[in-house]
């Protein structure tokens, strides 16, 4: 049900009572005036009549001389008159005059609702010559009634216009409302599509433009946040293409001519033996030589890959050696390291992100900080939801950046998109000569 719909329903039935209620009022009030009406009438008939009679001589002509002045007034109009001697003998009737031929009968349902019972009323006069009679007065209030009745029609029609001009009006104002709701559902359509840099327009309605600008910074927010995801991605991909070109060199250069070279020195000791020379260990050396070297360089791929250490020995063990291995590296960069033994019964999907974070930490901080410190923080504290948190924080007092510059390094936002991953809030705080401190509360299950 449309929302154009629901408030004219509304306003129909609110003017149905209104107008219930208004016809119920008028007709009871109709139905009072018009009793008053008749009963005025019946007391200012009987006093004029008997005030009449009373100055009716007998040498100035009989009783029904005088009636037909009294019934031409028009006080009388809603009566009907007439005398009666002692013996019963109608002596003058006096009817109600005629309605003009211009106004219309009312309706028979709204007479018998307004009309109401009016009782033959009956006086006795005596006349200035003795005389006894009775004045009967029978109420026949139509004309009355066809007043009330055109008053009725009158507010009848005053209430009809003004829910006309209701239903305008609302239309009117609503039909500028839902052309609003019609810009701002088309333009959350197109949004829909991920199309963020679809603007809403001003609007003059103070609460659609409200509607329209907080629109407006979502779309510009989820706008920044695509565009951040797809440089994200396509630094993820140059790094990966890059990392199989470097793992492919290496194993080019280093394993290939290494195992090459054994081979060589194989078919050497071999040759050598057969033609019968016994002194084979100088190319045993070189060989033993050669492996070992091997044996380093694929413990240094498998490290770059995943270090096995954290596997084996938990996460505390794996941030004390990567500490070791950048301050043998840095000896002028004192790094210290706050790390409990619970993290290291850490879910694993926790710990590899950690690990990753800590390193790309020190990473920046050796090759950007210029730092002559930072510290090193781990803490499983209580969260606000009734959980426990894991707290990483990495302080520097480097050289930091401006705060704007955050937003263009794939170093941290490398760092945000693997917490967000696990839930959790990153917060970076940052300045010019200020250092930088990286905070990361993580939620634990």
């Amino acid at each position: 049900m449309s929302l154009r719909y629901q408030i004219n329903l509304r306003i129909l039935i609110s003017s149905l009572c209104i107008l219930l209620l208004g016809g119920t009022i008028a007709i009871w009030q109709a139905r009072n005036a018009v009793e008053k009406e008749v009963d005025s009438s019946i007391n200012l008939a009987v006093q004029l009549i008997t005030f009449g009679f009373s100055q009716v001589s007998p040498q100035r002509g009989a009783e029904t001389d005088w009636l037909p002045q009294f019934n031409a007034l028009q006080e009388t109009r809603h009566l009907s008159i007439q005398l009666k001697t002692p013996s019963g003998e109608i002596i003058s009737v006096a009817h109600k005059t005629q309605q003009p031929h211009h106004q219309e009968t009312p309706p028979q349902w709204f007479i018998k609702l307004v009309e109401g019972q009016h009782p033959k009323a009956e006086h006795l006069i005596t006349t200035l010559g003795g005389k006894q009679l009775t004045l009967i007065i029978q109420a026949n209030p139509l004309d009355e009634i066809t007043e009330v009745w055109e008053e009725s029609l009158g507010f009848f029609s005053t209430v009809f216009l003004l829910t006309l001009f209701t239903f305008l009006a609302v239309n009117l104002a609503f039909n500028k409302a839902l052309k609003s709701i019609a810009i701002i559902v088309d333009a959350l359509k197109v949004i829909e599509t991920g199309q963020y840099r679809q603007k809403l327009p001003d609007f003059s309605i103070q609460e659609y433009d409200s509607i329209a600008k907080a629109i407006n910074h979502m779309t510009g927010e989820l706008d920044a946040g695509q565009q951040e995801n797809r440089a994200l991605t396509q630094h993820s991909l140059a790094i990966q293409e890059d990392e199989r070109q470097r793992l492919s060199q290496e194993l080019h250069d280093e394993l290939g001519q290494s195992l090459t070279a054994i081979k060589v020195m194989a078919a050497t000791a071999e040759r050598s033996q057969t033609g019968g020379r016994a002194d084979i260990k100088p190319t045993t050396d070189a060989i033993i030589s050669v492996c070992d070297h091997l044996m380093t360089v694929v413990r240094s791929m498998m490290h770059q890959l995943h270090p096995l250490v954290l596997t084996e020995l938990g996460l505390k063990a794996t941030m004390e050696d990567l500490l070791n291995h950048w301050a043998i590296r840095n000896p002028a960069l004192k790094l210290t390291i706050d790390c409990p033994d619970e993290v290291d019964v850490l879910d694993p999907k926790i710990t590899i992100q950690v690990f990753r974070i800590v390193q790309e930490c020190l990473t920046n901080i050796v090759r950007h900080a210029q730092a002559n410190e930072a510290m090193i923080s781990l803490e499983i504290v209580q969260s606000s939801a009734n959980g426990k948190a894991l707290r990483l924080h990495v302080t520097d007092d480097g050289q930091g950046c401006a705060a704007e510059m955050i937003k263009t390094g794939f170093g941290l936002l490398g760092m945000r998109e693997r917490i967000n991953s696990l839930g959790g809030e990153l917060t970076i705080q940052t300045g010019p000569q200020q250092g930088m401190s990286i905070t990361a509360n993580i939620p634990l299950p």
